[in-house]
This record gives structure tokens, sequence and C-alpha cells, in this order.
């Protein structure tokens, strides 16, 4: 085989998707096509046979993730047209060795998947030694989420065995870049293509990084920064769907309409509208973060007005979200500065210094404690807990993604409902 190869993941769960995205990535300079695990799952064989149809003179893998009845799992897979079948390199060696004597049988390759695997050196020159043809080193998107990388896997297993080592787990130019200057025989990208809204390009981008890693220079950031920059790149919505739909806060709104705010909280308790502690968190506040305040459900007096807003713009404060009424509405409107309230009146409190800051408050129906990450925009704020700020903010990045595609296909003149497949998935 010519090295490197490009290998396009169809990780989706709708079947008459398949082709046409493939047939992007292909444009695109993809060489090798999966029908992904959760395809195979949705769709069936009837997917494999597609493909194939599609795409007679290329490698079409199923990604069956075989652990139990090896031969007939690889059995399916070949007489639909794969000609590589994926098989967990934990599955128990009967399982392995029986599954190798059918892909001998029926001509097609094996290829082991160390996802979840304890020690992938050591299983990988167990594997080649079974007869698996292709070593597959995979960090699964879950695992992905809490920072999990596959190129440490890939680095473990490079030199252990002779056989091709393919690589997967949420590859981009940059990091398919670095699995082939690591030695990776195949890249496989999933997710950074086929939710791209232009596939061709996405996988242009990545052919050409593999071809020639030293086209794409790598990036170097903190968690924090990471963290952030995912943050600045997904909606509000895109956050609350990240955790099935939670952390949103309740009757918030932004003043200023379309602006966008990120960063950790500065919690403020204060009560019936005293400003003290709100104006005093703004001297707290380091550059970046947002100021949270608990004006204890009191709509009649604003805790918060455009003095202090001027002042946490002079900081260079994130912004500031208020479980309570904001004044000034018409200067700040004027600044586009991020401030969220539950509403608006004229009524100034006195600053007599009750409450405090750094504790951990309610606002707007959400628990929020220091440091916790804060998403606002015009659809509304949302609550991430610090401890899950870098998984949420992947797991965003990948609803970001997977919108990104449907729009452009409904642009295309598909609707919502067929691209969804929104019938076949109602329940019964």
């Amino acid at each position: 085989m010519n090295y490197p190869h490009l290998q396009v993941a169809l990780d989706i769960q709708e079947a008459g998707r398949a082709v046409p995205i493939a047939q992007e990535a292909v444009a695109g300079g993809a060489d090798w096509i999966e029908a992904g695990t959760p395809l195979i799952k949705s769709a069936g064989m009837d997917v494999v046979r597609r493909l194939r149809e599609a795409f007679p003179t290329h490698e079409i893998i199923a990604d069956m993730k075989i652990a139990d009845t090896g031969t007939m799992e690889v059995e399916m897979a070949a007489k639909a047209g794969a000609s590589i079948v994926c098989i967990l390199a934990d599955a128990d060696d009967v399982v392995i060795q029986d599954a190798v004597r059918a892909a001998r049988l029926y001509g097609v390759r094996l290829m082991a998947d160390l996802i979840n695997t304890h020690n992938p050196a050591e299983r990988a020159r167990e594997l080649e030694a079974l007869g698996i043809d292709i070593i597959n080193a995979h960090v699964g998107i879950d695992q992905q989420m809490i920072g999990k990388n596959s190129l440490d896997t890939l680095a473990a297993i490079i030199g252990e065995v002779t056989v091709p080592v393919a690589v997967a787990g949420g590859l981009d130019a940059t990091t398919a870049a670095q699995a082939v200057a690591a030695g990776a025989s195949i890249v496989i990208v999933g997710g950074n293509i086929v939710r791209s809204d232009n596939v061709t390009v996405s996988a242009a981008a990545i052919r050409a990084a593999i071809n020639d890693p030293s086209i794409v220079p790598p990036v170097k950031r903190s968690t924090e920064q990471e963290i952030r920059a995912i943050f600045s790149q997904v909606s509000a919505p895109n956050v609350t769907d990240a955790m099935h739909r939670t952390g949103a806060m309740h009757r918030i709104v932004s003043i200023c309409g379309r602006v966008r705010m990120v960063g950790p909280a500065v919690t403020v308790q204060t009560f019936g509208g005293d400003w003290a502690k709100p104006v005093e968190a703004i001297d707290v506040a380091q550059e970046g973060e947002v100021i949270v305040i608990n004006n204890s459900g009191d709509g009649s007096v604003a805790p918060w007005g455009e003095l202090a807003t001027l002042s946490a713009m002079n900081r260079k404060v994130a912004g500031i979200v208020i479980d309570g009424p904001v004044r000034d509405v018409d200067d700040i409107r004027a600044y586009g500065f991020p401030v969220f309230a539950t509403g608006v009146v004229p009524n100034a409190g006195e600053p007599k210094g009750f409450g405090e800051i750094g504790a951990s408050i309610s606002c707007c129906g959400q628990a929020v404690k220091p440091g916790d990450w804060i998403v606002g925009d015009e659809s509304g704020v949302v609550v991430v807990p610090c401890e899950r700020a870098y998984e949420v903010a992947r797991r965003a990045l990948e609803v970001n993604k997977t919108e990104k595609r449907i729009r452009e296909e409904i642009r295309r003149g598909a609707t919502l409902a067929s691209v969804t497949e929104l019938l076949k998935w109602e329940k019964k």
C-alpha cells in the first residue's frame, strides 16, 4: 500500500446522507471510506452495499467493532462489500482467531481497534501474532471529551509492530500532520470532515497536511485557553445540547441584543439592589471573567448601571449576569457590552455592603460556583460546572459541527425532517 492514506469515517446515523458526504470527501482527497459504527447500527449492512456500489475501486471499511461471533460478522461485512472489517482489540483471542480465519476465507483484511485497551503496546504485538492486518490507535469520542489523546496511543505502539498502524480520534489538520510525522500509515478522520459545511475543502486541508506535515505548525494552548477558544466558537444552545439540555438560566435576557460572553464566574451575593458588593467585584474580577450577581429576586431595585458597566469594561471583564434588573440601559446599549439581566428598572439601591463575593450562589435557577464557566449570547446564558468545562466545550463543538453540516444540506434543498430521518426515529 502507498502511504499515508486518509480514511473518512462516516459516523452519522442516516444512510441517505452517507454516499453524498463520501463523494465530497473523496473529491477532497479521502481514499478509504468507512461505514462508521453508528451508521452500521442504524442502517445495517445495506449501507455497506451502497458504499461499495458507489465506490467500486475504493477500500470500504466496515467498523463493526466485533466483540463476539467473529466469523458471522466478518462474513456479513465481506459479503456486503467491505474490504476491511474492524474488530475490537480487547475481544477474546478465540474471537480474534476465528475472525482472522473468516477474513482469509472471504478475502478481506482485519483492522483491530485499540479503544479502551489497557496496554496498547503489548496487545498490538499479540494482535499482529494472531494475524491482524492493521492496528488502529483509537481514542473514542467520549474519552476525547475529557482530554485523552489518540497520539499518545499511537506513540505507544509505533515500532512495536510491523503491520500498518492507523490512528483515529478527533483528528484535525494539525493532529493528522502530527500523526503522520509520528509514523501513522492511515489517518482516520470523522467529525472534522463529515460534519463540515464544506466537506471537500475540509478533506483537502487534512489531505494536504498528511501529505506534507510541515505545512501545519502545532498550536500550543493551555487548557483554559482551549476552553475559552472553543466556547467562543459555539452558541449557548450548543452548550445546553452538550449537557443534555441543562444549565440554562431562566428569565434572563441580553440587554444589548446580539453580544457574546464567555468566561469563568466571579460570584456575588447581594440583597435588594445593594450595589456595594457588585461594584467591589469589579476590582476582584480578572480580565476575561464574568461577574454573576444574585440580587435575591428583588425586581424593583437595580444593583447595576452604566457607571459600573464602564468600570467593568476598563477592567476587561467579559460580561455581567444579574438575577435582577439593570438600569441606564440606553447608555449600556451604546457600549454594546454583554450585560444580561431579568429586567429593567430606573431605581438604584444604597451601597450598604451586605452580601459577599466568591460564595456559591443561585442565579436565575442555576447553581453557580466561583470558576464555573459562563456562556452567553442572545439566546440566553448557560452555566457549565468548572470540573466539566473541557468536556462540555468539546461536546458543544461536536454539536456545532453537526448543525453546520445539516444547515448546509438544508440550504441545498433538504428539509430538517428529511435530513434527520425524523419519522424513522419517532417513538412507537
